[in-house]
């Protein structure tokens, strides 16, 4: 008999021909994400959860007593209590590196975006409002030849470090749990401290996961170290920065700007003030948001998901629950 599995959002067709083919399934059809307590009255007798950000606690996993895995459509996993899941033997899988290209690309479009102010302008045209007066008051900064911090030699930071020195020209500066010479002797980089690189860079781009030694990582010690000059991205969680010690960094002229895809409350608040500020481009969380990218990460979920209600190894065990599936 084939194991029951609940697939708690929509995925492409293809994807859930994969998943029928080797589990039962029921699934939530509607394009607003499930309510808590639907989700919870779905999981008695499953033996499989594929999500995409749900909070995986002591709370659901006392209503989901047969869960064997739980897939996340994501590469970060901060909603899995590893602790928790580990208790119990369930296993918990992500989705990394196939979404690498697609969000170095988005990298690099903030970093284009803040430097030369392109949703600024962009506003000022439709608005009627570009006069010939003489355009230095429409002048942004160069992007190719300059300093690149990367906070998080990933993969992801490596896509994006390939980008800024091979497509313009830029050197690199990064700062990461651990050294990767590897890396150093392809794009050049310099290993620094995180000061340093804040002292020195002109684009300062942050691409670490959530965790309780990443939370806040940038505030406003860090923001005061940057150039005036500096160009601040956040491409990984917006947990990760201090948003107060951010919006005043831009207010008081301690760096001149910033480019954002996260935020610490999302879907963002209307009133954060970050929105109001021109010096800022803001993006709602769309680093992997193209359909041949998300497309591959349901797949990848799914292959994951098979995988280990299988008895299987699937290629992408987060680093707590490794060992967990016997």
């Amino acid at each position: 008999m084939k194991p029951y599995v609940y697939l708690a959002k929509p995925v492409p067709e293809e994807v859930e021909n994969y998943i029928a083919e080797h589990c039962f399934y029921d699934k939530w059809e509607s394009s607003e994400p499930i309510t808590r307590s639907e989700l919870l009255t779905k999981l008695g007798e499953a033996e499989g959860l594929l999500i995409t950000g749900e909070k995986i606690n002591d709370e659901l996993l006392d209503h989901a007593p047969h869960l064997k895995v739980v897939s996340n459509i994501s590469v970060g996993y901060n909603n899995f209590d590893t602790d928790a899941m580990k208790r119990r033997n369930i296993i918990g899988t992500n989705t990394p590196d196939v979404l690498n290209e697609t969000v170095a690309d988005l990298a690099l479009a903030l970093m284009l975006s803040a430097a030369r102010r392109v949703p600024e302008l962009d506003k000022l045209v439709k608005e009627g409002k570009w006069e010939k007066k003489g355009d230095e008051p429409l002048f942004g900064v160069d992007v190719h030849g300059k300093t690149l911090g990367i906070i998080g030699m990933g993969r992801i930071g490596e896509a994006i470090g390939r980008r800024a020195k091979f497509g313009f020209n830029m050197d690199i500066l990064y700062h990461n749990r651990h050294r990767k010479p590897k890396t150093e002797k392809e794009l050049d980089a310099s290993y620094v401290s995180q000061e340093e690189l804040l002292q020195k860079s002109d684009f300062v781009l942050l691409m670490v996961p959530f965790t309780e030694e990443t939370k806040h990582l940038m505030g406003r010690e860090q923001f005061s170290q940057m150039k005036k000059s500096a160009i601040f991205i956040n491409t990984s969680r917006g947990q990760t920065v201090d948003e107060q010690a951010l919006t005043e960094a831009l207010q008081n002229g301690e760096i001149l700007a910033a480019g954002l895809d996260v935020f610490d409350q999302e879907p963002v608040s209307p009133t954060n003030p970050l929105l109001k500020l021109p010096n800022v481009v803001t993006l709602p969380h769309i680093g992997s948001a193209t359909y041949l990218t998300r497309f591959d990460m349901a797949m990848l979920a799914a292959e994951n998901l098979v995988a280990a209600i299988t008895g299987k190894e699937p290629s992408a065990v987060v680093s707590e629950l490794k060992g967990v599936l016997k």
